[in-house]
Order: C-alpha cells, then sequence, then structure tokens
C-alpha cells in the first residue's frame, strides 16, 4: 500500500511509502483521504482518536507531486481536497517532516496545523521552475507562516531551505534531533486545532513586499509573475477564492508548452546518467585530487568541496598553486553567500581544501581529475604521475576534445581511466559530461557518474568522440553561424536572433568570450587530418591571424574597451564583406527566423547524426546536454524537444536550408528516425 494506518496511543500514523521519493501520486492521495475520512468519523464511529501523523517512509516526506500525471486530467483526489479534508477535521494533524518535502509535499505540511522536522529536513516550492505555479495551496498558505517577502522568494526561486531556516521563517513549529515519530505524536496530543487557510498574512512594508516582487521576477519566466500575484492576493479575499484562483492558474499552466518542455527536461535529466547501463557507484567519493590549478581546475575544486569533498589540488608551480588555494576559498564564499549557508558550513567546505606543487600528496585519493593545458603529452604525462601517487584510484580527465582511449594509452591500466569534462566556470555550470572510453572499467565509470550526483550537477554519458557530445554540436552550430556571415548577415545580427530565441548569448560573443584560439585549434586538427568540412568559412581564421582572439585581446568579433564593453567594430564588418565578395557570394538579407532556423537545425542534424553514430545514448541527452552546458533556453526543452515541436513540413524545410548552405545532403530522415519517426 502506498499509505499504511497505525494507532500510537490514540494518535493515527499515516505512513506514505510510495518509493524511491514518496512522489504525491493518485494512490498517495487516496490512501491520505481513507486516513483524515476514519479521523474525521472517529466520534461516529466510537473510535479512540485523538489526532494524526503524517510521515514518509524511506527518510523522505514526499519530495513532490507524480508530475508524470500532468500531462492529462490529474485523477481524484486531487491533492487541494485532501488538504482540505485535513484543514475540516476536527482533530489536529501533524506533518512530520524528514528528507525532502518539496511542491505538493510541503503543501501537504502546509495544509496540516502543525510541522515538525529533522535536521535534515529540507522543504521548497519548486513550481514556478517547472512553468507552472503551486497549485495545492502554497500561495495562500505560505504566506500566512512566513509573510509576503519571504514567500515571494521561496516560491519564484524555487530553492530548498533547511529545517533551521524553515523553523525561523515560521514553516516548522519545532526540530527535533530525537525519534521524529515519538516527537510529532507528542505534538499530536498537545497541539490545538489551528488550519493554516484560516490564519492571517503577516503585515508587512509595502515597500518591501514590491521590492521582493521586483527582485524575483526580474529574471523569470511570466509565470513567476503570476505567482507574485498569487502571494500578493494572499490574506486580500476570501481563502476559497485565492485557492481557486490559484488553481485554475496551475492547470491552465501545466497544460500549456512551456511546463510540458521543463517537464521533459526535468525527467531527461533523471535518465540522462543511468543510460548505456550505468548505474552510480554505492561508494560516495570523500576524498579527491586536481591536477592543475588554472581556471577550470580551481572550479572543480570548488564544486567538490562545497559538497563536502576534501580536495588537494596540485600545480607544478608552487606559488600557482598557493594563489589557487585563495581563489577557491573566494569562490566557495561566493558559492555560500548563494546558496545562503551558514559561517559554519563555508568554513567546513574552506578547510576542506589543500594544495601544493607535490603529485605525491594525492596518495589516498579516490579520484583524481586532471585539468591541465588541452595538450595530449601534458595530460599523459599527469595521468602517468598520477597513477603512480595514487594506486587504486580512478583517474579522470577533463579535455573537452582529445580522445580518453587515446590518453588511456600512456597508462599501465587503462581501465581506470574516464572522461568528465566539466563546463566553465565549472563551479557553476551543471552540466559534466562522463566518458567513457572502449577500456574503462564499468566501475571507473559508476564511480565517475556517483561524484558527479554527489556534487549536484546533472551527468551525461558521452561517447569518446571528439568533441563528445556538446562541443560537436556546438561547433557545427558556430559553423553554420559563420555561413550566415558568409551570406549576408554580421554578427551583431546573428547574436542578437539567437539572444532573441533565449540564448543568453549569440555564438560570436561566446567565441569572444571563450577566445577564438580554441576553435582555431580544432580547425588546424581538422586541415592537418583532412578533415575540413566541405564549406569552410576563413572569417576566424583571418581574425586570428589579426591577433584578433576575442576579449582577453580587446578584439574579436567585436571590440572591447578598457572595461570590457562590447561594440560593434567596422573592421569586422569589412572583413566579413571581403570575405563575401572574395568568393563571388551575393550576400541578401536574412531574417530573425532563417538565422534560428538554420542554427537551431544545424543543432538537431548534428545531434541526430551524434546519436545514430552513438555518441549520444538518446536523443534527451543531446537537451540536457544543450540546456545545462550551452545555455539553450530550458523553457523550450532542448533543440531536439524543440524539433518534435515543428510540424513534418516545417522540419523538412529547416533541415532542408541546413543541408543546402553546408552544401550536405539533407538528413531528414535521420532526424525523424532519432526522433521518434515523423513529428506529430
Amino acid at each position: 500500500m502506498s499509505v499504511t494506518q497505525n494507532v500510537a496511543d490514540g494518535v493515527l500514523v499515516l505512513t506514505i511509502d510510495n518509493p524511491p521519493v514518496n512522489a504525491s501520486s493518485q494512490a498517495v492521495r487516496a490512501g491520505l483521504s481513507a486516513g483524515i475520512e476514519r479521523l474525521t468519523a472517529a466520534d461516529r464511529t466510537g473510535e479512540d482518536l485523538v489526532a494524526a501523523v503524517i510521515i514518509g517512509a524511506g527518510g523522505s516526506f514526499v519530495a513532490g507531486s507524480d508530475i508524470s500525471e500532468f500531462d492529462g486530467p490529474i485523477p481524484a483526489p486531487l491533492l487541494p481536497a485532501v488538504i482540505a479534508a485535513i484543514e475540516a477535521c476536527p482533530r489536529p494533524v501533524v506533518a512530520a517532516l524528514d528528507g525532502m518535502a518539496l511542491g505538493g509535499g510541503l503543501e501537504l505540511a502546509l495544509g496540516c496545523d502543525a510541522r515538525v522536522a529533522t535536521p535534515r529536513a529540507q522543504v521548497g516550492l519548486p513550481e514556478v521552475t517547472l512553468g507552472m505555479v503551486p497549485g495545492a495551496g502554497g500561495t495562500q498558505r505560505l504566506p500566512r507562516l512566513t509573510g509576503r517577502v519571504a514567500a515571494i522568494d521561496l516560491i519564484v526561486s524555487g530553492r530548498r531551505i533547511g529545517a533551521a531556516e524553515a523553523h525561523d521563517l515560521g514553516i516548522v513549529d519545532e526540530v527535533v534531533d530525537g525519534d521524529l515519530l515519538t516527537a510529532a505524536c507528542t505534538a499530536a496530543r498537545t497541539v490545538a486545532k489551528r488550519p493554516t487557510a484560516t490564519l492571517p498574512v503577516p503585515d508587512e512594508d509595502p515597500a518591501a513586499v514590491e521590492a521582493a516582487a521586483t527582485t524575483a521576477v526580474r529574471r523569470s519566466r511570466p509565470n513567476a509573475l503570476e505567482a507574485v500575484e498569487l502571494v500578493r492576493s494572499a490574506g486580500n479575499r476570501p481563502v476559497a477564492e485565492g485557492l481557486a484562483i490559484e488553481r485554475a492558474t496551475f492547470d491552465r499552466l501545466r497544460t500549456g508548452p512551456e511546463a510540458a518542455a521543463l517537464r521533459h527536461v526535468f525527467f531527461a535529466e533523471r535518465s540522462a546518467p543511468r543510460r548505456r547501463g550505468v548505474r552510480a557507484a554505492s561508494d560516495h567519493v570523500t576524498r579527491a585530487g586536481v591536477v592543475g590549478a588554472g581556471a577550470m581546475g580551481v572550479g572543480i575544486a570548488t564544486a567538490l568541496a562545497l559538497r563536502g569533498i576534501a580536495v588537494h589540488l596540485v600545480d607544478a608551480d608552487a606559488e600557482q598553486a598557493g594563489r589557487a588555494t585563495d581563489a577557491v576559498r573566494q569562490q566557495l564564499a561566493r558559492a555560500a553567500r548563494r546558496e545562503r549557508r551558514d559561517d559554519t558550513a563555508l568554513a567546513r567546505a574552506q578547510a576542506a581544501v589543500t594544495a601544493s606543487a607535490e603529485i605525491a600528496d594525492l596518495a589516498g585519493s579516490q579520484i583524481v581529475i586532471e585539468a591541465v593545458f588541452e595538450d595530449a603529452e601534458v595530460k599523459t604525462a599527469v595521468l602517468r604521475a598520477a597513477a603512480e601517487a595514487a594506486p587504486g584510484a580512478v583517474l579522470a580527465t577533463n579535455t573537452s576534445y582529445l580522445g580518453v582511449d587515446r590518453l588511456a594509452d600512456a597508462l599501465p591500466d587503462p581501465s581506470v581511466l574516464v572522461g568528465l569534462h566539466f563546463f566553465n566556470p565549472a563551479a557553476v555550470m551543471r552540466l559534466v559530461e562522463v566518458v567513457a572510453g572502449p577500456r574503462s572499467a564499468q566501475a571507473a565509470v559508476a564511480t565517475g557518474v556517483r561524484l558527479v550526483k554527489d556534487i549536484g550537477k546533472c551527468a551525461v554519458l558521452a561517447g569518446d568522440a571528439e568533441g563528445f557530445v556538446g562541443n560537436r554540436i556546438f561547433a557545427v552550430y558556430r559553423r553554420h553561424a559563420e555561413y550566415l556571415l558568409e551570406d549576408g548577415a554580421l554578427p551583431e545580427q546573428v547574436d542578437a536572433a539567437l539572444q532573441e530565441f533565449g540564448l543568453p548569448m549569440g555564438p560570436f560573443a561566446v567565441s569572444d568570450l571563450a577566445g577564438l584560439q580554441i576553435a582555431q585549434a580544432l580547425r588546424t586538427r581538422w586541415r592537418e587530418t583532412g578533415r575540413l568540412p566541405t564549406r569552410y568559412v576563413e572569417i576566424p581564421d583571418r581574425l586570428c591571424e589579426l591577433g584578433r582572439l576575442g576579449r582577453r585581446t580587446s578584439a574579436g568579433y567585436y571590440a572591447y574597451d578598457a572595461d570590457g564593453r562590447q561594440s560593434v567594430d567596422e573592421a569586422v564588418t569589412e572583413l566579413v564583406l571581403a570575405e563575401s565578395a572574395r568568393k563571388g557570394i551575393v550576400r541578401r538579407p536574412l531574417s530573425t527566423a532563417e538565422i534560428v532556423d538554420r542554427t537551431i537545425g544545424a543543432m538537431v542534424v548534428e545531434a541526430a547524426r551524434a546519436v545514430a553514430d552513438g555518441t549520444a545514448a538518446h536523443a534527451d541527452d543531446v537537451d540536457v546536454a544543450l540546456v545545462n552546458g550551452f545555455g539553450f533556453p530550458r523553457h523550450l526543452g532542448g533543440p531536439m524537444w524543440w524539433a518534435r515541436q515543428q510540424t513534418p513540413e516545417r522540419l523538412r524545410a529547416i533541415t532542408t536550408a541546413v543541408a543546402e548552405a553546408a552544401h550536405e545532403p539533407d538528413r531528414i530522415e535521420l532526424v525523424q528516425q532519432v526522433l521518434g519517426g515523423v513529428p506529430a
């Protein structure tokens, strides 16, 4: 059963047991309804019940609703009806919170008369991040406990907070170190009936509420504004009316295209680490080494230490190693402020970081990650030394383009090497590509997946091919953006069109930020190995020849002043026009729609090829990689989800335009096959 009933000294204990996270499914809601009905009917039936406790089995309360139900009509009983029954019940009901109480789980707890939690409990309302608003009273009950300012912050950000903060805000009534069920039953016998919906909303400075609302929606989607308005209205209209408006808003948004795309990404992120038969190792990494104290090494060390992993950072330059330690600690301080961690947690994370110039100091590491210069000889030398210093450790390379198996050739035991491709800035970016070479041991790959999961990032399993999944697709996207320059666009037009589409930066601004020398190295490898594409644009080569390597040289596709401000450079315009003329290309105006179709379409076509040849295990993994590593708009679901939303005629027109631009065959059949057939 999803909900079991037991009686302990007059307290009806309703235990939710719906592994793995006790999602609020139809069966759970039905079980809770039956329990509350039994408690309500106690006077009539003569059963000696004084109260009820709702608790979760398996170390979690309720980690949200079963969002697989959200694509169609949600089966009864609905969660608002369950909560209404709890509030109408003449006897008190106490929520016992351990582990996660998220979304509908927190709303269920808010509908109870009191909440008791363990120190490890976490609460949150993530619905806005899934394109919706809370739909079971979150916007109406939470502000009655916390005030509107805190409620706006929690609901719009979707952030999880710990039991201590939840207690300070008034969400949790008691935090207990002892047995949770015992404490909850004690509270249930003594607490007064106090439906949250009947409480007044605390008075607050209207200016503070307005400031919270402005801050919350500044970078959010339109549904965040609707959530803010619902919170603002709490207490200003009858609660039944507020709850009805909230539910209607929730139902309208959950069936919309944005929420569907966000649910797709949600499920895809959970499936991606389990492709190819891989499961995360059961043993957690507690001690890791990082070799290379540059920006990437510092970012990786920060990501590890932030999640409680002891990190030793090694760099051949002792002074650089010392500077890197300070840099990690500064990044940890920024992350602690961002995540609202207390001083004790920050001090613990900073103490977890050590550094030296001696690779022998990696002894005892369970995993060693190299993050040195992208050169095969440099990397193999480091990996050999790490294997000797930390026998038995898994070795990981952070290479962006070099093959994992090629690097494994230098090791006595090639099976211990995997790829862990972090994205810059590593402390912030969620994507990590876990790359298994042909000789990588399953246990080594599983350790890599476990590490990525433990540090709160998103793992995508990638095949051992140049550029893996993300960089391979992005390279083609960038190449098609270059075709647009020859055909009639200018860098600022392309960038503006793709920012309007939803990308945080256009491809040419990204190139300037990363440095044009990175893509130049890839083109050099293509040239040396006879792999230049059929249509090749020389504009980036010309820029590199002129020393225009991007922001760090104050000039790339754009010009940059001393403060880093970007501006259009007429010299680049002249260069682009001259290259079109040199090739005899008649330039023509290109619309925003064509720019988007050709660049995003190029992503889709190359992604289909990557899935077909096994570099990506599934089309959904491409969406996870591009959303989390390259800024593809999450609310559009990723390039493959976006492609599925196009009509068959439009998709064919897009792939045809991509093929014509590249002077290559049309890949429409392959795209349709990878997407699962002709799109609806």
